[in-house]
């Protein structure tokens, strides 16, 4: 993904994990918002997943701009979080990286709308001080390294895949998520579907008990410890690895190449995937065929409440995400996220119509 510095209005926002933007009615000529006279404020909260933080961010501060008598507060507590807090009704909208289960959405005490957003990715970013090329990673390795299979960096499995890379003798410290999170659910489908062992051992899920390593909250947590710890590897969104200046590798796709993360290999492997969503738009996209197809790449989501009483704050909720899915998809590549196919966008946009707004 092809974002080297981000601002420091991100760095600050990505540090905190919270963000809360005063976001109005109409706007002037220059895109700006002219202030309603007598609109009063709507206040709506959200929570869940960080994977998508950096870009939400960046729409929340644009749409502020458009809109400011509408209050958006979003807490990137991760996935798992923002599951819970919008079907316990603590949010108005959620979030997640991973679609919600069958059983999940029976538990539901409402119909929720799961509306993806934009598409990331996850990357092995790991800390090798004495290692300046790309690693490459094929996904047994990866499930072999997580598994605790694989602990010396040396390992003929991983010198196996990058010859002539001169490998360090040292231990793998291996570094995942400690909360619910759907970063681990695109990490862990990918990894179920490459390797057997991981699928009968670990499974898939938001959260999963992990065979080995040290757990850090958020994908800021995850690369804060593979920061500050030499010869650690863990997954987060690129963004991440990138703000803190940790390198990741190239994963080898289904095709048999190795590819690193990019707009373009991001996009690669959603293509041909707006023919098979389903309507209730849940569908894990790793692993996907294509030679140009990065092999750990997902759709992420909001969960929107279609039947909720407060009609005022489901209106404004609805005029944003229609603004992110179309106006704020631009914004995506700038921060590494790869736009939604606009055959999605159109079925989303007559999804949103189920959603109650008077």
């Amino acid at each position: 993904m092809q974002i080297d510095i981000l601002p420091r209005w991100l760095r600050r926002t990505m540090a905190l994990g919270v963000l809360t933007v005063a976001v109005s009615g109409c706007s002037g000529a220059d895109g700006a918002a002219e202030p309603a006279a007598d609109a009063a404020p709507v206040d709506i909260t959200g929570a869940g997943a960080t994977f998508p933080y950096p870009l939400y961010s960046r729409w929340f501060e644009e749409y502020n701009r458009r809109h400011p008598d509408v209050r958006i507060n979003y807490q990137a507590i991760g996935s798992g979080g923002g599951i819970r807090q919008v079907q316990n009704g603590t949010v108005f909208f959620g979030a997640t990286d991973g679609p919600m289960t069958d059983e999940q959405l029976a538990a539901s005490p409402e119909p929720l709308l799961h509306l993806p957003t934009v598409i990331g990715s996850v990357v092995p970013a790991y800390n090798l001080p004495e290692v300046t090329e790309r690693l490459n990673f094929t996904g047994p390795l990866l499930a072999d390294i997580f598994l605790g299979r694989v602990t010396r960096w040396n390992d003929r499995a991983i010198a196996a895949v990058n010859p002539g890379v001169a490998l360090p003798d040292r231990d793998i410290t291996v570094v995942h998520r400690s909360d619910g999170s759907g970063t681990t659910f695109v990490w862990v489908d990918y990894l179920s579907k490459v390797s057997p062992a991981w699928k009968e051992q670990v499974g898939v899920g938001t959260s999963v008990k992990w065979p080995v390593g040290i757990g850090g909250k958020g994908n800021d947590g995850v690369a804060g410890l593979v920061k500050q710890t030499a010869g650690a590897i863990g997954y987060m969104e690129p963004a991440y690895a990138r703000q803190n200046g940790i390198p990741f590798g190239a994963v080898q796709n289904a095709a048999g190449r190795f590819v690193a993360s990019s707009i373009e290999s991001v996009t690669a492997a959603a293509d041909g995937a707006a023919a098979t969503i389903p309507d209730d738009f849940r569908v894990s996209i790793t692993n996907p065929p294509g030679d140009a197809a990065y092999p750990i790449a997902s759709f992420t989501w909001l969960l929107i409440r279609e039947r909720p009483d407060d009609v005022r704050q489901s209106a404004a909720l609805v005029e944003f995400v229609r603004w992110a899915l179309t106006e704020g998809q631009r914004f995506a590549p700038e921060l590494g996220y790869s736009p939604l196919p606009a055959s999605v966008v159109e079925r989303e946009l007559a999804a949103l119509e189920r959603v109650r707004v008077r």
